[in-house]
């Protein structure tokens, strides 16, 4: 009883002042990255800086989600069989600065701003686009689970896996997250992230390879 009451004031109320502290700490260096990435984006294709969807968030609530644009204008969307993001080191949607960006990760790294607006965290499960979906209502009680908990930067399916698990996978790992949030879970979390980016462990992975799906973690 006592444990639980500790992980809903972490999450309710610590999380969100480590949210802002962590962010804060970090704008400076989203500044220096933007000065130098974004002419360059500009200048590949003449496009826009920022890649600005609508994603699904806490309890449902759309929100506009920042990123660095890391494909061409007007890229087709294309989809794994299981539903998941296509991702491949030869994609031609995908610009050269672009494909360095997703390696190191940068391409995140405008998600501060929305850490400071409150609609992410950190931590958290991937923000899925909006237009995957047809309504709150029409969610799982696993999709509804994932969404008690303001998705994130990163979280355990990004620092483990990446790109490497399937859309059924993921959503089992995110439903994990949100019943074992805590500040331990999250600071694992966080240096994991920072291990698999350095490496570049798992970013263009066939997600229908079964040996990708064990998660170590939860044993």
């Amino acid at each position: 009883m006592r444990e639980k009451k500790e992980a809903a004031m972490y999450q309710h109320f610590f999380k969100r002042i480590f949210d802002v502290v962590l962010a804060l700490i970090g704008l400076p260096f989203f500044c220096m990255i933007f000065i130098i990435l974004a002419p360059i984006i500009w200048l590949t294709d003449r496009g826009p800086v920022f890649y600005n969807a609508k994603r699904l968030g806490y309890k449902g609530r759309t929100f506009t989600m920042f990123k660095f644009r890391s494909m061409r204008v007007n890229s087709p969307d294309v989809r794994n069989a299981d539903g998941s993001t296509f991702n491949s080191d030869s994609d031609p949607r995908v610009t050269r600065i672009g494909r360095f960006m997703r390696k190191t990760s940068l391409d995140e790294t405008p998600q501060l701003i929305n850490i400071l607006c409150g609609t992410m965290s950190l931590v958290g499960p991937r923000a899925h686009l909006a237009t995957n979906y047809h309504g709150y209502e029409t969610l799982t009680p696993k999709e509804k689970r994932r969404l008690d908990v303001l998705p994130g930067i990163t979280g355990y399916n990004q620092a483990y896996f990446r790109n490497a698990a399937t859309s059924e996978q993921k959503i089992e790992n995110d439903v994990y997250y949100a019943d074992n949030v805590s500040f331990c879970l999250d600071v694992k979390i966080l240096f994991k992230t920072i291990q698999s980016v350095l490496v570049h462990e798992n970013i263009y992975v066939d997600p229908s390879n079964e040996q990708n799906t064990h998660i170590e973690e939860k044993k």
